[in-house]
């Protein structure tokens, strides 16, 4: 099977259109319908439907689907273990990592990692912790840095490095702050701006108001907790941070008897040979768990 068509069709499959798949693989449209028809040739089935502009799998597709990816990251690791012989730490390593991970706790790691180790070209993706969890299930990322999820999938192992304290924040100028002793019945009765619904972030403060029988009013959401931040500094509404993004923009909230926290750290396929490069990254990343501050 050829593997440069089999790449073609979960390109189609995960983008939804041949358009989208020609963008990623960098073909023209023609080249990716000319693969996937020399595929649905080899196998004597269709695989897509068309139907005008939408793309949608046939049943034969949906049963190709998963074993797609298994031929694949079978040949992935069995390059990865033939590399891993060598004992050399070099090769392509592609890392997922969130935006505030990467922007916040990532720098000086990446910077030693490149010190140390020039001959590994890494491949740097910035995803949604929720998304980068998908590219390891999928074996596009071989290694992801990110919010972990309060219930791991059973095929990712996860290794927390960073406890990652959060905050309830308000502009400094906010009702809140001049009303005392505050509760979260208090907070729920103000807007607020929350990372998205799919994030873990949000799971766990909708836990913990659902624990009390309250429900946030939550009139924005986006997933950049920068955006969040400057929403919060100009009065808009009230959040949750990451206790390392607050300075004299934001204002903090005490409720007694609440600390909030999520925990940070790498999480890989169970089921995946590891390259030399990844288990170097995460020789540094291991050294950073009982660091003072982290």
């Amino acid at each position: 099977m050829d593997l440069a068509n089999l790449n073609a069709f979960i390109a189609i499959a995960e983008t939804g259109s041949f358009s989208g798949a020609g963008e990623r693989l960098h073909l023209t449209q023609p080249a990716i319908s000319k693969r996937i028809a020399g595929l649905e040739q080899q196998l004597k089935v269709r695989l897509f439907d068309r139907l005008g502009r939408e793309v949608g799998l046939t049943e034969a597709g949906r049963a190709l689907l998963p074993r797609a990816y298994q031929i694949l990251n079978v040949l992935d690791d069995t390059r990865r273990a033939l590399t891993n012989l060598t004992g050399e730490v070099s090769g392509r390593l592609t890392l997922a990592t969130s935006h505030h991970i990467g922007l916040h706790r990532l720098p000086p790691l990446l910077r030693e990692f490149t010190r140390r180790y020039p001959q590994v070209a890494l491949d740097i993706q910035f995803l949604d912790s929720e998304v980068a969890y998908e590219e390891i299930l999928h074996g596009r990322a071989e290694l992801a840095v990110i919010t972990l999820a309060p219930e791991p999938h059973t095929l990712v192992k996860a290794t927390p490095v960073w406890d990652d304290p959060l905050d309830f924040v308000v502009a400094p100028e906010h009702s809140l702050i001049n009303n005392g002793a505050v509760s979260l019945a208090d907070i729920a009765g103000h807007p607020a701006v929350f990372p998205g619904g799919n994030t873990f972030t949000h799971h766990i403060v909708q836990r913990l108001f659902e624990a009390q029988g309250l429900a946030p009013n939550i009139a924005m959401s986006t997933n950049y907790l920068e955006t969040i931040k400057m929403m919060v500094s100009i009065g808009l509404a009230w959040s949750v941070l990451p206790r390392t993004m607050l300075d004299e923009q934001v204002a903090s909230i005490a409720l007694p008897g609440i600390q909030l926290s999520r925990q940070l750290g790498y999480i890989l396929h169970t089921e995946r040979t590891l390259s030399n490069a990844a288990r170097a990254f995460m020789a540094l990343l291991d050294a950073q768990i009982d660091l003072p501050g982290t």
